[in-house]
C-alpha cells in the first residue's frame, strides 16, 4: 500500500494518463517533432509533462522537479522528482499500446519511490523504500527463481548509439549469453515486464535517467538491481547499464 506521502503522486500519474489518452485516441491528427532520429517529441509530451511539474511542485513545494522535456524547478530538500511524460513516444505515435508515464523520486543516495502509468495497458506500477511494489494497487508477488535454461532479457539502445555497437550488443546476447532478448521500444514497459515475471532482466544502452527511475525503486522491492552507479550518475546522463536479478547479473557480465 501507498504511504500518505505518495498517494498523490500515484492519482497524479492516473490524471497525466487521462490528459495522454485523450491525444492518444486521436494520434491522426496529433503534431510530431523530431528531436533526433527515431526520437519523437509531440504536444502529448509536453502537456502531460507540464501537468506533472506543476501537480509536483503543489504537493511537494520544497523539491525540485527534473522533466525530460525541459521542466527543471529548484528545491531546498536534496530530493528531485523526474519526470519522463511518454516514454515510449515512438510508439505513442504508431498506435502501439507499449508506452508509459514514469515520475520517480531521486534522493541523495538514488532512486527512492516511483509511479509508471501504462494507461493504454491499464497498468499502473508504484513502490519503493517505504512502499511494496504494487500494479494497481494490487502487491506483486516473489518472482520466480533465474533459470538460464528460459531466461528472456529486455533490450533498448537510444537511437543515438551507433548502429555497429547496437549489432555487436545483440549479437553478445544471442550468441555469447545464449539467452533470448525482447524490444519493446520502451525502458518503462520492459521494466514492468520484469516486475510482472514476462522477462528476466534488461540491458539499456544510452538510456537516459529518466526512462528508468520510475520503476527501478519498485523493482528494488523485488530483489531486481541495477549496475548504475548513482553516486556518478547525473541527471543528464546517457546511461549503459543492466538490469536484473543476481543471477541475470552474473550472465550479463559477458557482454561488453
Amino acid at each position: 500500500m501507498l504511504n500518505n506521502q505518495y498517494a498523490r503522486v500515484n492519482s497524479i500519474a492516473v490524471e497525466a494518463g487521462e490528459i495522454a489518452m485523450r491525444h492518444f485516441r486521436t494520434i491522426s491528427t496529433l503534431g510530431v517533432e523530431s528531436k533526433g532520429p527515431q526520437d519523437l517529441v509531440t504536444v502529448a509530451d509536453r502537456e502531460v509533462e507540464e501537468f506533472i511539474c506543476s501537480e509536483l511542485k503543489r504537493a511537494f513545494p520544497d523539491d525540485s522537479v527534473f522533466g525530460e522535456e525541459g521542466s527543471a524547478v529548484t528545491g531546498t530538500s536534496g530530493r528531485t522528482w523526474v519526470i519522463d511524460p511518454i516514454d515510449g513516444t515512438f510508439n505513442f505515435v504508431r498506435g502501439s499500446k507499449d508506452w508509459g508515464i514514469s515520475i520517480g523520486l531521486l534522493e541523495k543516495d538514488g532512486p527512492a519511490f516511483g509511479v509508471v502509468n501504462a494507461p493504454a495497458r491499464r497498468e499502473v506500477f508504484s513502490g519503493g523504500r517505504r512502499s511494496a511494489a504494487s500494479i494497481n494497487g494490487e502487491k506483486l508477488p516473489s518472482l520466480r527463481a533465474f533459470d538460464r535454461k528460459t531466461a528472456v532479457i529486455g533490450v533498448g539502445i537510444h537511437p543515438t548509439i551507433p548502429k555497429e555497437e547496437g549489432l555487436k550488443l545483440l549479437a553478445g546476447i544471442v550468441n555469447d549469453l545464449n539467452v533470448a532478448y525482447r524490444v519493446t521500444g520502451s525502458s518503462v514497459i520492459s521494466l514492468i515486464d520484469i516486475a510482472t515475471g514476462a522477462v528476466d532482466g534488461y540491458v539499456g544502452r544510452g538510456i537516459p535517467c529518466w526512462d528508468i527511475l520510475g520503476m527501478l525503486p519498485g523493482l528494488e522491492q523485488l530483489g531486481i538491481v541495477t549496475t548504475v552507479d548513482w553516486r556518478t550518475a547525473g541527471l543528464a546522463s546517457k546511461l549503459d547499464f543492466v538490469c536484473g536479478n543476481a543471477g541475470i547479473l552474473a550472465v550479463a557480465k559477458r557482454l561488453d
